[in-house]
């Protein structure tokens, strides 16, 4: 138990300082740094490295974006195996639909809950 927290730990925090590493070093923009990740998570799931990775460490690999694109293309190779060429184009969403699901959802739940206001 306790060595799967710091599993978890040590890969989500590498993966994070990689991502820390590019808004200080680079001038790419967040929303390229964002969508790199996830590319990054498609390729390394497309090429055998990311699941692996995931079992392993877990949360640490699932929860960062990388996770959001392993789980994108674990998902059109398995609806392209089911479905065919098709799949290629519902595969990503219907792995997807769930995880973006809750965060709509959530992210509606704490704008109602919570007041905003402006910082001063």
């Amino acid at each position: 138990m306790v060595w799967d927290c710091i599993k978890a730990f040590l890969v989500g925090g590498l993966i994070c300082l990689g991502g820390q590493q590019l808004i200080d070093r680079t001038k790419l923009t967040p929303a390229r740094i964002l969508t790199l990740m996830v590319v990054l998570g498609v390729v390394l799931e497309a090429v055998g490295i990311y699941g692996p990775l995931a079992d392993w460490a877990g949360a640490g690999a699932t929860v960062p974006l990388t996770g959001f694109g392993s789980n994108l293309a674990k998902g059109v190779r398995r609806t392209v195996a089911q479905e065919g060429l098709l799949g290629a184009f519902t595969g990503g969403v219907k792995a997807a639909a769930g995880g973006v699901t809750a965060a709509v959802f959530f992210g509606w739940l704490a704008a109602v809950l919570c007041k905003s206001s402006d910082k001063a």
